[in-house]
C-alpha cells in the first residue's frame, strides 16, 4: 500500500479522519456521487472500501481506485466469500484487499 503521505497527497481524496491504522473520507471521482471511502491497514490486511451513493463502481473505476492506494506492481483482490459470511452494511459498497506480508497467488497471464 502507498504511504500515508502519498495517499494524502492525492487531490481526489479528501481525508476527513485519520487513525493509527487508517483514513476515511470523500473520494472525488467523476460519476461516483457522494462517494465515501475507508482505507485501513490493521489486523494483517490492507483494505479499501468505496461506497458511492448512486451506484456500484465499475471495473475501470475500481482499477483507478486501486491505483490511488496501491503501487502498480502490487496485487490486490476483491473477495466473494461463502454466503454465510456475507456482510452488507452499506449499499453500493465494494472492497479491495491485500494481505500484509503475503503474496497473493495469481493465474498465468495467458489465463487473465
Amino acid at each position: 500500500m502507498k504511504t500515508i503521505a502519498e495517499i494524502k497527497a492525492n487531490p481526489k481524496l479528501e481525508i476527513k479522519k485519520q487513525t493509527i491504522d487508517g483514513v476515511a473520507g470523500i473520494l472525488h471521482m467523476t460519476g461516483l456521487r457522494k462517494c465515501t471511502f475507508i482505507a485501513s491497514w490493521g489486523g494483517g490486511w490492507e483494505h479499501v472500501s468505496v461506497c458511492p451513493s448512486n451506484r456500484i463502481p465499475d471495473w475501470t473505476e475500481m482499477c483507478a481506485i486501486k491505483d490511488m492506494f496501491w503501487n502498480e506492481d502490487e496485487v490486490v483482490m476483491q473477495l466473494h466469500p461463502e454466503k454465510s459470511n456475507y456482510v452488507n452494511l452499506m449499499p453500493n459498497c465494494l472492497h479491495l484487499w491485500r494481505p500484509i506480508g503475503q503474496e497473493i497467488p495469481v493465474p498465468p497471464t495467458l489465463y487473465v
